[in-house]
């Protein structure tokens, strides 16, 4: 008992079981705070993609020194990157309480469990990404650093596959699938 199952994998519909990380309800859409913090998550995330040439050569410029002086271009990177952590833990916090839907009618198994993955995927990185970055800095370890550009790379893959998957339900498949993440069920 409170052993996670790999059953939500399993099942068609993705039903989890009261054992399983997430919940097993599933509302028909997600709540107005459930959009809010997805797209607060996206914008902050997106500003960190766009704005890190700052924190980059502060950081490489402490590796070469030694010296982690504190910085506008440090705290413009850490501080969005904090609340980036505070929001991903609030988010899978609803998700476990509100739930989220299932993924449409029709949709080929394979994807369904992909989008799983994906989401369980973004999760993790929107976690590890923070305190990656704060063991870089904060705690001066250089490795930190090198784990926290592989796990960059792999967000903006998760990023790119995301929209590719989202406009495919929206043009392809036809399934409506973003309304979603515009109106609050």
């Amino acid at each position: 008992a409170g052993k996670p199952t790999a059953r939500c994998l399993n099942s068609p519909q993705l039903n989890f079981t009261s054992q399983s990380i997430l919940p097993m309800s599933h509302p028909t859409g997600y709540s107005r705070l459930q959009i809010r913090l997805h797209w607060a998550t996206a914008i902050l995330v997106a500003l960190q993609f766009v704005f890190h040439e700052g924190i980059s050569t502060a950081y490489d410029r402490a590796v070469e020194t030694g010296v982690y002086a504190p910085s506008f271009a440090v705290m413009a990177h850490s501080l969005p990157g904090v609340v980036i952590l505070i929001l991903t833990i609030w988010r899978f916090s609803l998700r476990r309480s509100h739930g989220a839907p299932l993924p449409p009618e029709g949709e080929p198994m394979i994807f369904k469990k992909l989008s799983h993955l994906a989401h369980m995927g973004f999760y993790g990185l929107l976690v590890l990404l923070p305190l990656s970055g704060m063991a870089a800095w904060g705690g001066q370890i250089e490795a930190a650093g090198d784990v926290h550009e592989i796990l960059k790379t792999l967000m903006l893959l998760l990023i790119i596959a995301h929209i590719i998957a989202a406009l495919i339900h929206q043009f392809v498949w036809k399934t409506n699938l973003m309304d979603r993440m515009r109106r609050p069920s």
